[in-house]
């Protein structure tokens, strides 16, 4: 097993995947702990998905949106934090750390800050130590690429339904509220 832990990043088309971006432009050092995964918005994030990063092998996930009140979608930003902390009720329940989830607000111009976010996460879970789910960093790696997979077909055809309406909560299996 590498000592470097496996960290999942869900990240806002808009602004945390365009922040991550930059981070790469500006040639930024941090640990290449991190395996970013782009969603149309964070308020496509259920809480199912969170709990799979952790049953595939992250060692620690993290969701990074847009600014709060600066969302492209109206609210998705907010509705992926009350996800996320839902998430992390379960996860405790379940014995692990809820501290090994984390949200993050961002701005597209922010990539000092992402990889100050990449950075505080990976000392984060490098202190409390590899998931308890994890098998091997091998076995992560695959898991981590199968629900890259899994998460992009299932968001797939929400993106022309939120591109229509304009709002992240207009599609197929996302519940109103949650």
């Amino acid at each position: 097993m590498k000592d470097e832990p496996v960290i999942v990043a869900f990240c806002c088309h808009y602004c945390a995947y365009a922040a991550a971006d930059l981070a790469g432009t500006m040639r930024l050092q941090y640990p290449g702990t991190v395996r970013v995964l782009r969603l149309p918005c964070t308020g496509k994030i259920e809480v199912n998905y969170l709990l799979a990063a952790f049953e595939r092998g992250a060692d620690g996930v993290f969701v990074a949106g847009c600014l709060e009140g600066g969302c492209h979608f109206q609210e998705g930003n907010l509705r992926a934090r009350r996800r996320v902390e839902r998430a992390k009720q379960f996860l405790a329940e379940i014995g692990l750390e809820p501290e090994r989830l984390e949200m993050f607000n961002l701005s597209s111009a922010e990539g000092t800050r992402f990889a100050e976010i990449v950075r505080e996460m990976s000392a984060r879970v490098m202190r409390l130590g590899p998931s308890p789910l994890r098998r091997s960093a091998d076995g992560a790696e695959q898991g981590i690429e199968c629900l890259r997979r899994e998460t992009e077909t299932a968001l797939a055809g929400n993106t022309a339904v939120i591109a229509e309406n304009g709002h992240a909560s207009q599609g197929v299996g996302n519940r109103e509220g949650a």
